[in-house]
């Protein structure tokens, strides 16, 4: 797996652009960080049931940390926005 190109990096990369790049953009966005939790959750049962080794663990968990860590970048930043909207003089 490449963190490089994984899920989280790509998020980041479309929250700092100005608009989606393509319609529909964040909805794929967040079915991808859901596919990436669960993917991690898996990794982490086959691994209790012995069905994968320690790697494939330790690169899910990375990977899911940092999904987890892009999400919360992400709300901070809108709910950021959102304060600042509400400060502005009407």
């Amino acid at each position: 797996m490449d963190i490089t190109s994984s899920l989280a990096a790509r998020a980041y990369g479309a929250t700092t652009a100005q608009k989606p790049e393509t319609p529909g953009a964040v909805e794929r966005t967040a079915k991808d960080f859901f596919a990436t939790v669960k993917e991690g959750e898996e990794t982490a049962m086959a691994s209790l049931s012995g069905g994968a080794d320690s790697q494939a663990l330790v690169e899910a968990l990375a990977q899911t940390e940092l999904a987890v860590e892009t999400a919360v970048t992400v709300r901070d930043r809108v709910v950021e926005a959102y304060q600042e909207i509400l400060r502005m003089p009407v």
